[in-house]
């Protein structure tokens, strides 16, 4: 299913058109349109390439941006691909950058026993570390672009702690790579939004700011302990403010179900559709089939997202099957290096390889398909087209030396080159 369009903040809009209503272009909107269909095209042919492993390379016409199936105009600029693969960039679905340590020095982690112990944990690393968050999270992502990664959903902590500043930091890296990266922010109120005191507002704050394009929620029942509270805030502003939402729910039983429910009714009662995301979704996994069925189809009936970490073979979702319902359903990386783990490396391709080694997948299609949802699942739950080189997709994509799309997968090799609308944005692994 195809969610609404995205704004210019990349937030999920109606608008005047999507409801029927006449536009009638000023006579400066008309002549500025008239000066952009004569503008010279910027068009570029990767030559000798092989999308999706093709047998036979081919040459990539891309003109302003996008993949044409038009003959490239004269003086087009030529890049060799020296018969690569070609495949598509990869979104992550769900990231942490604001967390982040990477490229500081090491910390020492201390014990945790649950979300209370690593917010605290959190608190410390922002207090002590030297670089700010801006810095800090604009080299974490200028790294995935430099891995193939197209676009992220970036969560940044919104708590009394830090206020805006996490918002602020992954806003300010946006800005910097707006020409390598496609960034939606969401302030995500980590500490809890009710037994936080202050954070509602700030989650009201920052959804008036313009920075981010959803708002958070985290366990409304276990850890908020004020679930229809927690709930009814964040739909109020989504509805107020035109964002999105985007919920992390860890549960396993029967409060995480109770959540979706919760979360299915208030997406139908505001008329919210596609503009709703629930991360991790923990309970989903341990549904039987009649209630799993029942749930996705509900999903699907309201366009709402999911997004999983594959974090192990008993809690990655059942992908496939909500598939078939047509939920989408996207991949992430969740935390890199913060205080929560000292693993992570926002390479959305190792987290393909992740999926598949969870799911212990082992046939040509199943290892396709984690590349895919990594790469249109993903595009899908942004609100993205999807860039499958069809005509008219954006041209965001990478070249890899291998043989097939599964031994990619499974090898994960150096990505030579990578391509954001249709410019080269990094080539061996540095920005260019």
């Amino acid at each position: 299913m195809t969610p609404p369009p995205l704004s210019r903040r990349g937030v999920l809009t109606g608008g005047a058109a999507s409801l029927g209503t006449a536009f009638t272009p000023t006579a400066a909107q008309a002549a500025q349109t008239t000066h952009q269909e004569h503008r010279p095209k910027k068009a570029v042919v990767f030559r000798d390439v092989r999308p999706f492993a093709a047998k036979e390379a081919v040459d990539l016409t891309v003109i302003d941006g996008r993949i044409s199936d038009e003959p490239a105009p004269r003086g087009a600029k030529v890049i060799d691909g020296g018969g690569r693969i070609a495949l598509p960039t990869l979104v992550d679905a769900h990231i942490h950058p604001d967390k982040t340590t990477w490229g500081s020095d090491w910390i020492t982690r201390k014990p945790a026993s649950g979300i209370a112990d690593y917010c605290a944990q959190d608190v410390e690393v922002f207090r002590t570390q030297r670089r700010p968050v801006g810095e800090r999270a604009y080299g974490l992502m200028a790294h995935a672009v430099t891995r193939g990664t197209r676009a992220m959903r970036a969560h940044a902590d919104v708590a009394p702690a830090y206020g805006l500043a996490g918002v602020e930091g992954v806003a300010e890296a946006r800005e910097r790579l707006t020409d390598a990266l496609d960034v939606q922010i969401v302030a995500f109120p980590q500490h809890g939004v009710i037994r936080t005191p202050g954070t509602a507002k700030l989650l009201k704050d920052a959804a008036r700011s313009g920075l981010i394009d959803m708002v958070g929620g985290i366990d409304p029942i276990s850890f908020d302990q004020a679930m229809d509270e927690q709930l009814d805030l964040l739909f109020d502003l989504a509805d107020r403010y035109d964002v999105g939402v985007d919920i992390h729910l860890h549960d396993r039983d029967e409060k995480g179900t109770k959540v979706l429910r919760g979360i299915v009714e208030r997406t139908r009662a505001l008329s919210l559709r596609g503009k709703v995301t629930v991360s991790h979704v923990f309970c989903l996994p341990f549904l039987d089939e009649k209630e799993l069925d029942s749930m996705a189809g509900d999903l699907a009936d309201l366009d709402i997202a999911l997004t999983t970490v594959a974090p192990n073979e008993s809690l990655v979702l059942p992908i496939t099957k909500l598939q078939e319902h047509g939920v989408r359903v996207g991949l992430g990386s969740d935390g890199v290096r913060d205080s929560w783990s000292p693993f992570g490396n926002a390479d959305m391709l190792h987290r393909a390889h992740i999926l598949g080694w969870i799911t212990d997948v082992r046939l040509d299609a199943e290892l396709t398909s984690c590349y895919e949802v990594g790469a249109h699942g993903g595009a899908d739950v942004l609100g993205l087209d999807r860039a499958d080189f069809s005509a008219g997709a954006p041209a965001d994509f990478m070249l890899v030396q291998g043989e097939c799309v599964p031994q990619v997968v499974v090898d994960m090799p150096r990505r030579d080159v990578v391509v954001h609308g249709g410019q080269i944005v990094a080539r061996d692994g540095e920005l260019t």
